[in-house]
C-alpha cells in the first residue's frame, strides 16, 4: 500500500492498489481507519525562509556623517521565500520605519498659460527659498523645473499679446541641488497662450513620471508639484483635435521637449496612477481655490497625493509644499504587485499608539513621525496550484517609496513519492505507465486507472463525454472517476453509504431528514429520494397515514369538524379547536360551563371554592382592571365574552379562549354588585307627607259656612 499527499487543503491521502484515484485524499484519521499507516502518509506543511533581512535604519545624531540613500533601510525584510500548501496561509511581519534626513527630489511642474503670469513672478525666487526651508527636513535636497500649456493645434496669440505659441511639455531644469540655477532659469521663462481653460497637464505628468533619466530622478523620496489655475484634459479630449491614438505611456522627449503631443491623446487617470505608482512619485496639486474640488476628486483616485490651495499669485507655494510633504510622508500605504491566479493576500496593521486595522485599512498607517516604526502582518494563501506549477514572484512596497519586499512563492503541488516511481511497471497494464504513489501515471497514448485503454482507439474527450449525464454536468457527477469511458464511483468511509448510477449521480445518504433521521426513520433512501414504509408518506416519510390519533371521544375523525393530516387534526370549522377539534370556545353553554371555576379562582367563592385547585387548573387565569381591558373579538383565535352572577347578585365579567393548545381566561378583578337604597330621604318624605296630611285634616275640622250665601229657590208659574 502506498500513501501520498492529497492536493486539497489540510488533508492527507493514500491510494490502495485498485482503488479509485479520487479516494486517495482524506482526513488523517479516516486514512488510518482504511489501513494506511502514518509512515506512509505524506503531510508536508508550508514554510518560509527569509533570504535578506537588513534591519531598518535607526536614528543618528545630526553631527554624524550622513548616510547615502542606498544605505538607508526603511522596510524589513527585503526578500523571502514562501512554500505554500493549498488552503494553508503563510504569514510574516513587515516592518516600516520612517528614516531621518532621507534625501528628497522635488520637481516643480508649472502651468505657463497666460492666466499664470503673476504666479511666474513669485516662482522665480522659489529655488533658494525652498532650498532653505527643505534643509530643515533633509540635508540632501534637489529641485527641478518643467512647464506645460496645451497641445499645439491652433495659434492662440492674437493682436499685440506678448506670448509664445503653446507647447505640451518642456523639461527646463534637470534635478539639481543649485537653488540659484533654478531661480535664473525660471526668470527667463515667458507665459504662453492657450485656446481653452483646461490645460494639457496630464501629458506633462506622464513624461515626468516615465522619463526618469531626463528628469534625473534618484531612488529617494520623489515629489512632483503640479501648479495650475485651471482644470485638465484627459483621455478622449484629444479627439476634438483629431488625435485618436491612445497615450502609450512611454518617454518621448527630444531636446527636453515632448515631441508627439499632436500624435497621442492625453493619458487617462488610471494610466497616470499606474505610472506614478511604478515610479514611486508622490504628487502635490497646488491649485487655486476655484479648482480645489476638482483636484480633490482627482486626489481620491491617485494614491499618495495631496492638494493645496494656491494663492492668487502663488505667494504661499513654499508653505503649501512643506505642509503637503509632511502629510504625505506621515502615511504609509502598502501595495502589492499582481497576484498569481488562485493566490490571495490579507493585511493587518499595527500602527502608532496601538491602533490596528484589517482589510483595506490593514494596508495603511497614518500620523507616522520620523523615527516611528509600524508593522504589518501579511498572510498569503494559495487556493489552487498554478497551471505550470512553477514558482511565482510578487512584490510588496509602500507607495511613494523605492524600497520593496520581494517574495518568491513555491507551491506544494506534488508528492515526494513521485521520486520513487517505477517506470513501465507491470501493475500498469503490461508496462504502459509509471507506478508512483500507489497509482499509475500512464504513458502517452494510454489512459485508465491501470493504463488499460488506448487513446488511439478513442479520444479522451469522447471518453469523458460518455461519463457525463449531459454537457452541463461534471464528469461522473464529481462523485467518481471516469475509467475508460465508464464511471467508477467513490467509496464512502461509512460502508453503508454509497454512490450509484451510471454517472454516480445517485446516493443513499442525501435524502430529506426528519427528527435528524434519514427519511424520518420510516423509509430508505434511493437516489436521493425517500421510499417510505407502509402507512407513511412525505418527502422525509414523516407523515403518518394512521388516523387513530385523530379520533374524537364520539369516535368520529376530528369530531367531524376537520381532516386528519399526518396523524394530526386540521380543524376546518373555525369555531372548533384542539387535538381532535372538540373544543369550541364560542359555542352556547361555554360561559355556564366555566362559571364556577372562574368564580372560585378569581374570587374564592362559588360551589367549587373547596375543590378549586383540583378541578379548575385547566386554564390560565389573567386578571384585568376593568372591562375595557378584556380581549376583544378579532383576535387570531376564537373568543367568548361572558357575564355571570354570583349568589350575592353580583356580576363578574370574563372571556374564554383557546390559543393554540392553551386555554386562557381573562377576568375583571372586581365584582359589579347592586347598591342599596338611601333610607334617610325616604323617611324625610314620609314625615313630610304625614305633616301635610295632618294639617289638611285640621283645616277641614275648623272650616265655617259663609252666612251670606243662601241656596236659591226656583218657582214654577203656569201662564
Amino acid at each position: 500500500m502506498q500513501c501520498c499527499i492529497i492536493l486539497i487543503p489540510l488533508s492527507q491521502g493514500f491510494l490502495k492498489q485498485g482503488e479509485a484515484t479520487s479516494t486517495r485524499c482524506d482526513e488523517l484519521e479516516s486514512l488510518r481507519k482504511r489501513g494506511c499507516s502514518s509512515t506512509k502518509v505524506e503531510n508536508p506543511r508550508g514554510s518560509q525562509r527569509v533570504l535578506k533581512n537588513k534591519a531598518v535604519t535607526n536614528l543618528w545624531n545630526k553631527g554624524a556623517e550622513n548616510l547615502r540613500a542606498e544605505d538607508i533601510t526603511q522596510v524589513q525584510p527585503q526578500k523571502l521565500t514562501l512554500s505554500l500548501r493549498l488552503g494553508e496561509p503563510q504569514s510574516f511581519n513587515l516592518k516600516f520605519k520612517r528614516a531621518e534626513d532621507y534625501p528628497i527630489d522635488l520637481y516643480y511642474l508649472m502651468d505657463l498659460s497666460y492666466s499664470m503670469k503673476d504666479d511666474l513672478e513669485n516662482v522665480k525666487n522659489l529655488g533658494t527659498q525652498l532650498m532653505l526651508e527643505m534643509s530643515k527636513i533633509t540635508s540632501d535636497f534637489r529641485i527641478g523645473f518643467g512647464s506645460f500649456v496645451e497641445k499645439k493645434l491652433l495659434n492662440p496669440c492674437t493682436g499685440d499679446q506678448n506670448c509664445t505659441s503653446p507647447f505640451s511639455y518642456k523639461n527646463l531644469l534637470t534635478l539639481t541641488s543649485n537653488g540659484q540655477e533654478f531661480n535664473t532659469l525660471v526668470g527667463q521663462q515667458q507665459i504662453d497662450g492657450n485656446l481653452d481653460s483646461p490645460e494639457g497637464g496630464f501629458d506633462a505628468i506622464m513624461q515626468v513620471a516615465v522619463c526618469g533619466e531626463h528628469i534625473g530622478w534618484r531612488n529617494v523620496t520623489r515629489l512632483l508639484v503640479f501648479s495650475t489655475d485651471a482644470g485638465f484634459h484627459f483621455a478622449g479630449d484629444g479627439k476634438l483635435g483629431g488625435i485618436v491614438l491612445p497615450n502609450d505611456g512611454k518617454c518621448h522627449l527630444e531636446n527636453n521637449m515632448y515631441t508627439v503631443s499632436h500624435y497621442y491623446d492625453h493619458p487617462s487617470i488610471a494610466h497616470l496612477v499606474q505610472k506614478l505608482s511604478e515610479n514611486n512619485i508622490q504628487t502635490i496639486f497646488a491649485v487655486t481655490e476655484e479648482f480645489q474640488p476638482v483636484y480633490m476628486e482627482l486626489k481620491n483616485l491617485i494614491p499618495k497625493s495631496a492638494v493645496g490651495i494656491l494663492s492668487a499669485n502663488s505667494s504661499n507655494v513654499i508653505n503649501l509644499i512643506i505642509d503637503a510633504y509632511n502629510s504625505l510622508s506621515s502615511e504609509v500605504i502598502l501595495e502589492n504587485s499582481k497576484l498569481p491566479e488562485g493566490v490571495t493576500i490579507m493585511y493587518q496593521s499595527r500602527c502608532k499608539n496601538g491602533v490596528t486595522g484589517e482589510g483595506e485599512m490593514g494596508r495603511k498607517c497614518s500620523n507616522i513621525s520620523i523615527g516611528d516604526d509600524v508593522s504589518f502582518t501579511i498572510s498569503i494563501t494559495a487556493k489552487q496550484c498554478p497551471k505550470m506549477g512553477k514558482p511565482e514572484t510578487i512584490k510588496i512596497k509602500p507607495l511613494g517609496f523605492n524600497e520593496e519586499v520581494e517574495i518568491t512563492l513555491n507551491f506544494i503541488c506534488e508528492c515526494d513519492c513521485h521520486k520513487d516511481g517505477i517506470e513501465n511497471s507491470d501493475i500498469c497494464h503490461n508496462g504502459n505507465g509509471t507506478y508512483e504513489c500507489g497509482t499509475c501515471r500512464c504513458n502517452e497514448g494510454r489512459i485508465g486507472r491501470q493504463c488499460e485503454c488506448s487513446t488511439n482507439e478513442v479520444t479522451i474527450e469522447d471518453l469523458d463525454k460518455s461519463c457525463r449525464e449531459d454537457s452541463g454536468t461534471d464528469i461522473c457527477s464529481n462523485n467518481g472517476d471516469c475509467v475508460c469511458g465508464t464511471c467508477e464511483c467513490k467509496k464512502r468511509e461509512n460502508p453503508e453509504e454509497r454512490y450509484s448510477g451510471m454517472f454516480c449521480e445517485c446516493d443513499n445518504f442525501n435524502c430529506d431528514r426528519s427528527n435528524n433521521k434519514l427519511c424520518g426513520g420510516h423509509g430508505h433512501c434511493e437516489c436521493r429520494w425517500c421510499i417510505c414504509d407502509a402507512n407513511w408518506t412525505g418527502s422525509a416519510c414523516d407523515c403518518s397515514l394512521d388516523t387513530t390519533t385523530c379520533l374524537a371521544s364520539n369516535k368520529q375523525i376530528c369530531n367531524g369538524q376537520g381532516t386528519c393530516e399526518c396523524g394530526t387534526c386540521k380543524c376546518t370549522n373555525p369555531k372548533f379547536q384542539g387535538p381532535s377539534c372538540e373544543i369550541c370556545p364560542t359555542c352556547p353553554g361555554v360561559c355556564a360551563e366555566h362559571k364556577e371555576c372562574v368564580q372560585c379562582r378569581a374570587f374564592g367563592t362559588g360551589e367549587k371554592k373547596d375543590t378549586c385547585e383540583r378541578d379548575c387548573s385547566y386554564f390560565n387565569l389573567i386578571k384585568v382592571k376593568d372591562r375595557d381591558k378584556l380581549p376583544q373579538p378579532g383576535q387570531a383565535f376564537p373568543l367568548m365574552h361572558c357575564k355571570e352572577m354570583d349568589a350575592n347578585d353580583c356580576w363578574f365579567y370574563y372571556t374564554y379562549a383557546v390559543n393554540k393548545t392553551e386555554k386562557e381566561v381573562h377576568v375583571v378583578e372586581t365584582l359589579d354588585c347592586p347598591t342599596g337604597s338611601d333610607i334617610i330621604p325616604i323617611l324625610l318624605m314620609i314625615i313630610h307627607d304625614r305633616r301635610e296630611f295632618a294639617k289638611f285634616e285640621k283645616e277641614k275640622m275648623n272650616a265655617k259656612w259663609d252666612t251670606m250665601w243662601k241656596t236659591g229657590v226656583i218657582d214654577m208659574v203656569n201662564v
